[in-house]
């Protein structure tokens, strides 16, 4: 058995945390390979270190003086070395990194450092060997990720090393440069490492006991998802569940590797698993809900549009010129609706609506401002009958207005837009309907 770790910030912001990973990692002989991410908070009001990174190389660019930032970095890692009672001396490493703000190494290389020093610290506290992430996960000079070339040179790199720490969140370009994944990416370098050293299952170690059938934050309490596959989580991390990192996916998938989401703080605790698919009835007819405020709807009517060829394809050509790109399209006979982004949209409608006015004479565009969007996610949907109407009914009686319904072929989920000050509502009452 062979198992790759994955610890994020929580799991890690503390002298305290880190005994808990060091009881889980010795806690199994499989748990060989471990990435953690940068220190995170210790409580509400703390700032996570790739933020003070952020900020302090932000002030080094701008000519200010950023040594009181910079001890204040030292001294969150400095603070865990001596609680751990370690010997580690991270002088030369805090030299190099003063030395790189100084010279303007870049907004990546800044953040990178959180799970660098983060890194020799678990190494040392471990007993395991240190692999900078720089030396065996690369980007194209374009800043894609080079999958092939990341994939030998981490099983080539770990092909003779019994067990070893590897930072998540960042590699390096062919001119060494160091870029990272976005924000949360410590998942997405756990994958690849699972995937390059076919690990028998990748194991996510954060807060929480596993993936939430709701939003907390909206639902109290919400269930725990036992076991979700891919292209569940997939349409759930899109429309907002974070858990974990949505690109984190990939990796694993196509070496059919599960993924497992535990709790640091409750290790015994079963959490969610990830898989490719399984024979396991859910509990619940729906997997998990999920959703987004911030939509816009941009509604089109034309008579007659269903039998004019190319009539779609000139409505889109519009977005695409203006660097939009469309989330949903539901449509009818005479009527076409395209949802966008309205954050990204209203500095361009004007634009849009021109080019669509010139390209297909419509009748009349209204736009609809303030949507959000909810997406009902479950494979046990497409067997379970009345599941649209559960889902409806539910609204009726909480008093939503439905403002949009689409559905894909798959029969996996279904999304549902509303207004945004009804979103709350929307999403508990959805969630009592098959949950409660």
């Amino acid at each position: 058995m062979l198992k790759v770790t994955k610890f994020g910030g929580s799991s890690l912001a503390s002298s305290e945390q880190f005994r808990k990973v060091a009881d889980i990692v010795n806690a199994d002989p499989a748990r060989r390979y471990v990435v953690p991410s940068a220190p995170g908070k210790r409580f509400s009001e703390d700032v996570k270190v790739t933020d003070m990174l952020y900020a302090c190389y932000k002030a080094a660019v701008h000519g200010e003086d950023f040594k009181k930032r910079f001890d204040e970095i030292k001294d969150r890692y400095n603070g865990i070395i001596s609680e751990l009672g370690l010997t580690l001396d991270l002088s030369k490493e805090y030299e190099m990194i003063e030395s790189g703000f100084k010279g303007r190494a870049g907004r990546d290389y800044a953040a990178s450092r959180g799970e660098y020093l983060n890194g020799l610290i678990l190494a040392e506290y471990l007993g395991y060997q240190f692999v900078d992430a720089a030396e065996v996960v690369f980007f194209n000079e374009d800043g894609s990720f080079n999958a092939d070339m990341t994939n030998q040179a981490v099983r080539d790199r770990l092909s003779g090393v019994e067990k070893a720490v590897i930072p998540g969140f960042y590699g390096s370009t062919p001119n060494d440069t160091i870029k990272t994944f976005s924000r949360g990416g410590s998942d997405i370098t756990g994958s690849i490492v699972a995937a390059a050293v076919k690990a028998d299952l990748y194991e996510n170690w954060t807060d929480v006991s596993g993936f939430l059938v709701a939003d907390p934050h909206v639902v109290d309490s919400p269930a725990v998802i036992e076991t979700i596959t891919y292209k569940e989580l997939r349409e759930l991390s899109y429309m907002g569940a974070t858990v974990l990192h949505e690109d984190a996916i990939f990796p694993v998938r196509k070496e059919g590797i599960p993924i497992n989401i535990k709790n640091t703080n409750k290790p015994d605790d079963p959490g969610t698993m990830i898989v490719e698919s399984t024979s396991k009835k859910p509990e619940y007819t729906i997997t998990g809900i999920a959703g987004k405020k911030g939509f816009t709807a941009v509604n089109i009517e034309k008579d007659m549009m269903n039998s004019e060829v190319g009539f779609g394809r000139k409505v889109l050509e519009q977005f695409e010129k203006n660097g939009l790109s469309f989330e949903h399209m539901p449509s009818g006979i005479d009527t076409m609706t395209v949802i966008v982004h309205q954050k990204e949209f209203v500095e361009k409608e004007q634009d849009v609506l021109a080019g669509i006015h010139r390209n297909t004479s419509p009748d009349s565009i209204d736009i609809e401002p303030g949507l959000a969007l909810i997406a009902v996610v479950g494979r046990a949907m497409k067997a379970a009958k009345g599941t649209a109407f559960k889902i409806f009914e539910a609204l009726a009686k909480a008093g939503v207005n439905v403002k949009m319904i689409d559905q894909g072929s798959s029969e996996l989920n279904i999304i549902i837009g509303v207004r945004e000050e009804e979103f709350e509502v929307a999403f508990r009452a959805i969630y009592n309907a098959f949950v409660k």
